[in-house]
Formats: C-alpha cells, sequence, structure tokens
C-alpha cells in the first residue's frame, strides 16, 4: 500500500487506484463529469493545494531562494490545524491503501507536490 505523487492529466499507473487533485483550480475546458476519464483527479482536494497569493508566488519563483521561500510559505499553509489533519488522514490511508494525489505542473521539483511528498513522509507516510 502506498501513496504515488503524480501530474494530473498523465495516463494513470497500474494499481493507482483512486486520484486525488491538490490544485487550486479545476481543470480548464474539461467537464465535470470528465475529469476522472480524462486522468485528472476523481477527488478534489483544494485544501492541499497553495493559497491563490501563495500559488502565483510559486509560479513566480525563478531561482532556487524564491523557491525556498515559496516551499517555507507552504509548510507553514499545511501546518494548520485542517490541512495538517488531511495529510496525517492520507499518511494513516497510505498503510491500508494504494491512491495518488497531484498536480498539473510538469516539474515535480518546481511544484507543491514535492513538499506534500516531505510533509507525508514526516508523518510516516508510505509512498510509491
Amino acid at each position: 500500500m502506498a501513496i504515488r505523487i503524480v501530474r494530473l492529466g498523465s495516463p494513470r499507473g497500474k494499481g493507482e487506484n483512486l486520484r486525488l487533485g491538490t490544485v487550486r483550480r479545476p481543470p480548464r475546458g474539461v467537464p465535470k463529469s470528465e475529469f476522472a476519464s480524462r486522468d485528472f483527479f476523481d477527488v478534489w482536494l483544494p485544501a492541499l493545494s497553495p493559497s491563490a497569493e501563495l500559488l502565483k508566488a510559486g509560479k513566480e519563483a525563478v531561482d532556487e531562494s524564491a523557491w525556498q521561500t515559496f516551499a517555507k510559505r507552504f509548510r507553514a499553509e499545511m501546518n494548520q490545524p485542517d490541512p495538517s489533519k488531511l495529510l496525517d488522514l492520507l499518511a494513516a490511508l497510505s498503510h491500508q491503501t494504494d491512491f495518488s494525489l497531484g498536480c498539473y505542473c510538469a516539474e515535480e521539483s518546481r511544484c507543491h507536490r514535492s513538499v506534500l511528498r516531505e510533509l507525508l513522509v514526516q508523518r510516516g507516510a508510505t509512498l510509491a
């Protein structure tokens, strides 16, 4: 059992099961009824995405210093009670079932999902 960290919209991997979208907004131009069939997500979980203001800062992070500032601020957002509880839940579920979570960004190392990966590992999650 494990969590897979994925790029939303990419083909699903074997055993991926339920896909959670940790994005601020659903995909543009895609009917809600097609989110899952087009490999975006089965369940939208915007509580695990950066705030709108922080998302803009993350997209503008062109160097390592700016990225580290974004990551620090995103960790602070995820340490708030509701997101923190969701991360605890996902970490616990990773020991019982396979699922994935993701974002649209092409490069994980410059995406909030890389920070989510770290936060889940810190909580004892099993990751694929």
